[in-house]
């Protein structure tokens, strides 16, 4: 059995469509709304997700740690994918991670919009998950391609021993980290991001990237 969790943060307008079409493939979503002023839980609700609320904004990073921990509460659970709130991920490309994960001896899939050509980048965007990833490398020793995507998917042991502690966009470099720390087997597989008007507006703007750089090297 497969969770997706989902932190939910001000996403009324798009957050039932995206769980709707993740519970075709993944009936069993979590949902955790990170102290949202809209209706964002309700339309969760409605589309079908369990929701568990923060009562208070604390970040994606906390959003992601509270969801894995409710989902890993479930002794059926096998997998557990993290999934973005806004529609830009793909849950065939979810599917896929998680066939990968349980068919090969990995603990962790992480997907990358680098591996096709499927993903759109602007040449600022690239530049600075390039920056990224080449820090990455050389603080972890992994060789990934893409070190800030939010589509992963883990098994019963990743998901349980990493730490997350860090919010914004810093929380994506420490999964990384405890990636090696924990010696996790991983992988990465081909997805595809989609840029919509939608989602820039929520973070995927130029000045998203700019927060990126500063996560990175001001902590």
């Amino acid at each position: 059995m497969t969770w997706l969790v989902i932190p939910l943060f001000n996403e009324a307008p798009v957050i039932r469509g995206v769980v709707e079409g993740a519970r075709s493939v993944f009936p069993k979503v979590v949902c955790v709304d990170d102290g949202s002023s809209d209706a964002s839980a309700a339309e969760a609700r409605a589309a079908g997700a369990v929701v568990v609320q923060h009562p208070i904004n604390l970040g994606q990073g906390a959003s992601l740690r509270t969801g894995l921990d409710w989902a890993l509460g479930d002794p059926e659970a096998e997998f557990f994918v993290t999934f973005d709130a806004d529609g830009q991920h793909d849950v065939g490309d979810a599917r896929k991670m998680v066939e990968l994960l349980a068919s090969q001896p990995l603990d962790v899939v992480i997907g990358s919009r680098f591996l096709d050509a499927r993903t759109k980048v602007s040449p600022i965007k690239k530049a600075v998950l390039k920056t990224a990833v080449a820090f990455q490398r050389r603080s972890t020793g992994l060789h990934l391609t893409d070190a800030h995507n939010g589509l992963r998917a883990f098994n019963r042991r990743a998901a349980s021993s990493i730490a997350i502690t860090q919010n914004r966009m810093a929380h994506a470099s420490e999964i990384v980290s405890e990636i090696s720390r924990n010696q996790l087997r991983w992988a990465e597989a081909p997805v595809h991001v989609v840029y919509t008007a939608y989602s820039r507006a929520k973070g995927q703007s130029v000045w998203n990237s700019v927060n990126i750089l500063s996560d990175l090297f001001v902590k």
